[in-house]
């Protein structure tokens, strides 16, 4: 039988001029395919509507020290969902650590290179959700592992991105949100903390990338 989603994944190669990328995170190599440059996707008309910027396609340091972190997790076929997820590697990270994960992301496009890249690497499929954090759905779910990388880089959105995570997870869940210092995220850990959850510090992670060096923290969020 025929996958129905090959037209579309294929279509990819007529739409962008691809690169691909080779990133180690959790003892493997992985080889991303990706736009060959973000720039190149910037439309008028989506930012003009919502201020829309196709920050998807490209792989952020966070991604990188997310994934590495979740691939020393063990899934055991508990249920993850991954926020802005971008090219999707901290989901192929959790799938391949034995999670079965949700894939969510405002584009279309970046769900399908998710998809992409999790045929190419994993030999699997992906579930995936369109999910635009000013108008969830009335329930995403509840997952035992919540994950976000990079995905506070405006204000506004710390308060959305709060009620996300927070409201996707299970009782006895955690959420890994990775971040190098944007400017909304206090004001999201805050709302975490007002939303009852408990919020620390997991780790602060060194991440060189070429001549340019980041600090990634990872935040661990719970109910409370």
């Amino acid at each position: 039988m025929s996958d129905p989603l090959a037209p579309a994944l294929a279509a990819l190669d007529h739409r962008f001029v691809l690169q691909t990328r080779e990133v180690s995170a959790g003892g493997r190599t992985w080889r991303l395919e990706m736009p060959r440059s973000a720039e190149d996707l910037i439309s008028e008309a989506d930012f003009a509507r919502d201020e829309r910027l196709p920050y998807w396609a490209d792989l952020w340091p966070s991604a990188i020290v997310l994934a590495n972190e979740v691939s020393g997790l063990a899934g055991g076929g508990r249920q993850a969902i991954e926020f802005g997820a971008g090219l999707g590697l901290p989901s192929l990270a959790a799938t391949a650590a034995g999670f079965d994960v949700m894939v969510t992301d405002y584009y279309d496009d970046a769900l399908l290179f998710a998809r992409r890249n999790a045929a190419a690497n994993l030999g699997c499929d992906l579930a995936t959700a369109l999910v635009d954090w000013r108008a969830l759905p009335a329930s995403t779910g509840r997952f035992d592992l919540v994950l976000a990388a990079d995905v506070l880089y405006e204000r506004p959105y710390a308060p959305l991105v709060a009620r996300a995570v927070v409201g996707a997870l299970a009782p006895d869940g955690v959420a890994l949100i990775a971040d190098p210092g944007r400017v909304a995220l206090q004001a999201c850990l805050a709302e975490c903390a007002a939303l009852g959850a408990v919020v620390h510090e997991r780790r602060a992670v060194r991440h060189e990338d070429g001549v340019t060096k980041h600090t990634i923290t990872i935040h661990e969020v719970r109910l409370g």
